[in-house]
């Protein structure tokens, strides 16, 4: 496996497999649970690649799944994209924050693109906390004719590999 470029050293706490399951709420849709896997791994340049899948937590049908990279800039700051097979595409820019134990990456949409047949997505914040073998990845989303932010996904996942 190739070293991980410096400028992702911090991100490092995120690479591997992480499992675990989740709740996801929306003002037009009922409340559900998921299961989700995310993987992030590197290639040893100045990105971390992550792929996202998410089951019905009853039923085990898939729900979703998006792939990205997270590139880490020189300065500390953070550039994230995403390809959803929903027709939906996001840019983020956003920072982390780095202590002995943990690992916080907060990420905002610059832009959000749309396919013709794609649902109406405006605006999207993340956010991924990392402490030691246990991660948490929020969603917020101004979505289908809600033009504020709302609280959409917190999945609660546990290190694998």
């Amino acid at each position: 496996m190739a070293e991980l470029h410096m400028q992702c050293e911090p991100l490092a706490p995120l690479l591997g497999t992480w499992q675990g399951t989740g709740v996801g709420h929306y003002p037009t849709i009922d409340d559900f649970t998921y299961v989700e896997e995310l993987e992030f791994s590197h290639i040893g340049k100045p990105f971390v690649s992550m792929i996202q899948r998410t089951r019905n937590r009853v039923t085990g049908e898939p729900l979703h799944s998006e792939a990205g990279y997270l590139r880490a800039l020189p300065d500390g700051q953070l550039e994230f994209t995403i390809a959803q097979p929903s027709g939906v595409t996001e840019v983020h820019l956003g920072t982390m924050r780095t202590s002995d134990s943990s690992l916080v990456v907060e990420l905002s949409s610059d832009q959000v693109g749309l396919t013709p047949t794609a649902k109406e997505v405006t605006s999207v914040r993340r956010e991924l906390t990392v402490n030691g073998t246990k991660l948490i990845s929020e969603l917020w989303m101004a979505a289908v004719g809600y033009t504020e932010l709302v609280h959409h996904l917190r999945g609660e996942l546990t290190r694998q590999d």
